[in-house]
């Protein structure tokens, strides 16, 4: 029997927790939830319908919208082509500049680089020397037909924070649009988009404990005017997504959330330690520094150039599950361009290792991880 290794890429997606799946099974099956909720004539339907509702409802806990406001997708990726290219689309052309980053998630740089190849124009920010968009780099890049800004909130790679509350602030008092992708965020910072000048938030459930395929799209009251739907067929989801309804995801989905809100400051503390614990002890290691900024990121994620002559990043991988970029660059062979937008090179891109922490990682599993590390440079 082979020896799965240690995981430690959660930030590439996160196992469903097992409360997430008992939920999703009470929608399967004969004696389950499993009506179309648009199905509004009979019990099946409305029985369905109810329980999409209250995870639309358990979605907006944890991240201070109202529920109105919250549209089903099959995932941030999804997310972040509605309110791109729905935007951009809604616009009466007056506004047309779009400000992003070279940090961003591929779902956000391909679709922001397909709206600039139908000539929309683009401002692409790059980080500081910590891999940060600061407030100032978006004051500066704003014009007079600025109409939308995307940022993340928390980078996928390197952990690091953006600070959305004054960049949106900056946006709004602009008069353009703020979106964020928060794929990553969710369950690990606080989010109250009711005090949070966010006109748009992409949020996933698989970076949360819950399945794949499922996400949501928060349209505030000043982005609803102009958003365009991208899916046709049946004017799902107040005319913005239509399809039918997967509630078992959708369930999952909103049970993953709940659980999230429930857990996140006790999880949050104890990630923390962990992650002390691990960065600590890697970069007493010759040779190995942290990537980004060390004081404004998340716990949940490292992310560290180890510069030691015949080390391979691959190498490690039938001990430890980690990544050397992100899933999206995997895909592609190339290096990380969050890493190449840092300053770093090729060769220092390849030579660099996420390791992202969750909600099973162990402290044995932490101290296991730095010594396999620790026997690899040492070989």
């Amino acid at each position: 029997m082979t020896t799965l290794p240690l995981y430690f890429d959660y930030a590439a997606t996160t196992p469903v927790d097992d409360r997430v799946i008992q939920a999703m099974l009470g929608c399967l099956g004969n004696s389950g939830t499993f009506g179309n909720p648009a199905s509004s004539s009979h019990a099946f339907g409305q029985h369905a319908r109810a329980a999409v509702e209250l995870a639309r409802r358990q979605v907006a806990e944890l991240v201070g919208a109202s529920a109105d406001d919250l549209i089903w997708t099959s995932g941030a990726t999804e997310s972040n082509n509605l309110a791109l290219k729905g935007v951009a689309q809604g616009g009466d052309g007056t506004r047309r500049h779009i400000i992003t980053s070279r940090l961003e998630h591929k779902a956000v740089l391909d679709t922001v680089l397909q709206l600039e190849q139908q000539g929309f124009p683009v401002t692409w920010l790059e980080p500081d020397h910590e891999g940060l968009i600061q407030p100032e780099a978006v004051r500066a890049a704003l014009r007079d037909d600025t109409l939308l800004v995307s940022l993340m909130r928390v980078n996928n790679e390197l952990g690091t924070l953006t600070d959305i509350a004054a960049i949106g602030a900056l946006v709004r008092e602009h008069g353009a649009l703020f979106h964020v992708d928060a794929a990553q965020a969710t369950g690990k910072v606080d989010i109250d988009l009711a005090g949070l000048a966010v006109d748009l938030m992409s949020f996933s459930a698989h970076k949360t404990y819950g399945p794949k395929g499922i996400g949501m799209l928060y349209v505030g009251e000043r982005a609803r005017e102009l958003l365009r739907a991208q899916i046709h067929g049946g004017g799902h989801e107040q005319g913005l997504r239509s399809g039918t309804l997967a509630t078992h995801q959708i369930v999952g989905m909103g049970s993953a959330f709940a659980f999230a809100r429930a857990e996140m400051a006790e999880e949050r503390q104890r990630i923390g330690e962990l992650s002390a614990l691990l960065r600590d002890a890697l970069l007493a290691l010759p040779g190995v520094r942290l990537n980004g900024s060390a004081k404004q990121r998340i716990p949940h994620t490292l992310n560290l150039l180890i510069e030691r002559p015949g080390f391979e990043p691959g190498d490690l991988g039938a001990d430890l599950a980690l990544s050397t970029t992100s899933a999206c660059n995997s895909a592609s062979g190339g290096p990380s361009h969050v890493l190449l937008a840092l300053g770093l090179s090729p060769a220092q891109a390849y030579s660099s290792l996420r390791l992202s922490l969750g909600r099973h990682t162990r402290r044995e599993e932490v101290q296991r991880a730095i010594e396999i590390i620790r026997q690899a440079l040492a070989g």
